[in-house]
C-alpha cells in the first residue's frame, strides 16, 4: 500500500484535536480520524510537540464546585466536537475537490 498524503490543514487540525483532550491518547484520536496511531504521532512531534504516554489535566489548589467541574468538561466537549466538526468539513471539501466523475 502506498503513502497518503494529507493537506497541511488536515495535518494541524489532527494535532490540535490531540492537544485540545487531555484525556485521550494517541491511538484513540488517530482512530477517530481513521488514520495510522504512528502518522499522528510523527505530526506531533513535528508540530513541535511530545507525546507522553500518561497526560493529566492540570490539577488546581482549591476544590471546586460540582457545576464548575461539570461546566469546564461541557466546555471540553464543545471545543472537542468543534475541532472534529472542522476538520471533517475541511475533509469533506478537500475529498470533494479531488473527485472528478
Amino acid at each position: 500500500m502506498g503513502m497518503k498524503n494529507y493537506p497541511p490543514e488536515f495535518k494541524a487540525d489532527a494535532v490540535e484535536l490531540y492537544r485540545s483532550r487531555p484525556e485521550a491518547t494517541i491511538n484513540s484520536v488517530a482512530a477517530d480520524l481513521g488514520i495510522s496511531s504512528e502518522t499522528l504521532r510523527n505530526w506531533v512531534r513535528a508540530a513541535g510537540g511530545s507525546t507522553p504516554r500518561g497526560r493529566r489535566p492540570a490539577t488546581s489548589a482549591t476544590p471546586k464546585s460540582p457545576l464548575e467541574v461539570e461546566n469546564e468538561a461541557l466546555q471540553r466537549r464543545i471545543r472537542e466536537l468543534e475541532t472534529e466538526r472542522d476538520i471533517l468539513r475541511r475533509a469533506a471539501k478537500y475529498f470533494a475537490g479531488e473527485t472528478r466523475w
